[in-house]
């Protein structure tokens, strides 16, 4: 096949010191170039962060400081990294946090970051499987049977990742191309979407109205049911505390717990920046803070104004 026909991704995987790629540096990388879905050449490499590595990092990946000590640090691992990606797509799970973390070390060494295009697997499975409980790399391994153990190593996510990908990209493709073809369709496509909402909100209120019945059965002493099924209708209470939340933070913080157990309000922070109540000083700051940003397209449904109807009707 020439080469002008040749499609060239790299696949990436990279471990790190924390999750921050602002504070925290790669500690392994893993990246595999695929040529029109064929695994061509492979590179990994552990580096030493020259950082205390977190330890809610290291019951992740697994890598300690002993593991890095030694290694090349980032200045002379980078150039090889840049060498092996080139200008190509990066492919990755949750692509944003590979790409940040690399393009932050080559500012940060090169004065200037990468260009190279991201694809997101973790976007694309949710878009083919939107049902799925969970979009992580297991989920998708094993929806698409592909027999590979996720060890949360750079080299073995990235395999994992190179071999499912021509997998999920078919049906993605598949998608968008069944999306395309209903583009004429539009118009009865909502008036469908229309009476398929009315009938599960009829059905949600039901199903509300009869837990609110099992509920009341409970409350009046009732005993488990069990049905032809086998499913059981059984009631457990549930402690539910508050807490001093100042002090909760300070203890998690010493623990270094802070990435499991809070995540930004990022509804909240916009709010505050455009909110003429905060002060120019920090409104900056806020700004400052952003790392990334992506355009969401959210399709709403306007009711009609029944009563203008009416008096439309009216007149």
């Amino acid at each position: 096949m020439s080469t002008e026909h040749q499609e060239t991704l790299v696949v990436v995987d990279l471990e790190t010191t924390g999750l921050d790629y602002k504070r925290e540096k790669i500690i392994e990388f893993a990246g595999i170039k695929l040529v029109n879905g064929q695994i061509t050449e492979e590179l990994e490499m552990l580096i030493d962060p020259q950082q205390e590595i977190r330890h809610s990092s290291i019951e992740i990946h697994g890598i300690t400081q002993d593991m890095v000590e030694g290694k090349p640090p980032i200045e002379e691992a980078l150039p090889g990294i840049l060498d092996f990606i080139q200008d190509y797509p990066i492919v990755a799970h949750n692509a944003i946090f590979d790409h940040s973390f690399i393009n932050q070390a080559s500012r940060e060494l090169n004065g200037e970051g990468i260009s190279n295009p991201k694809i997101d697997t973790f976007q694309m499975y949710k878009e083919v499987f939107p049902d799925e409980p969970s979009h992580g790399m297991e989920s998708l391994l094993k929806r698409f049977n592909i027999d590979f153990p996720v060890k949360h190593r750079a080299m073995a996510d990235a395999k994992g990742l190179a071999y499912v990908y021509p997998h999920l990209r078919e049906f993605y493709e598949k998608k968008c191309a069944w999306q395309f073809s209903q583009l004429d369709n539009i118009e009865y496509l909502f008036e469908r979407y229309l009476r398929i909402q009315s009938a599960i909100q009829i059905m949600q209120s039901e199903m509300a109205d009869l837990k609110s019945l099992f509920k009341f059965y409970f409350q009046e002493n009732g005993q488990e049911i069990t049905a032809t099924g086998g499913e059981v209708l059984t009631c457990f209470k549930k402690a539910m505390y508050s807490y001093d939340v100042k002090t909760v933070k300070t203890l998690i913080s010493e623990a270094d717990l802070q990435d499991k157990a809070f995540k930004i309000n990022t509804a909240f922070v916009e709010k505050l920046i455009y909110d003429s109540n905060t002060s120019e000083e920090l409104r900056q700051k806020l700004i400052e803070c952003r790392t990334d940003m992506k355009e969401i397209q959210s399709v709403s449904i306007i009711k009609p104004d029944k009563s203008q109807v009416y008096n439309n009707e009216e007149k």
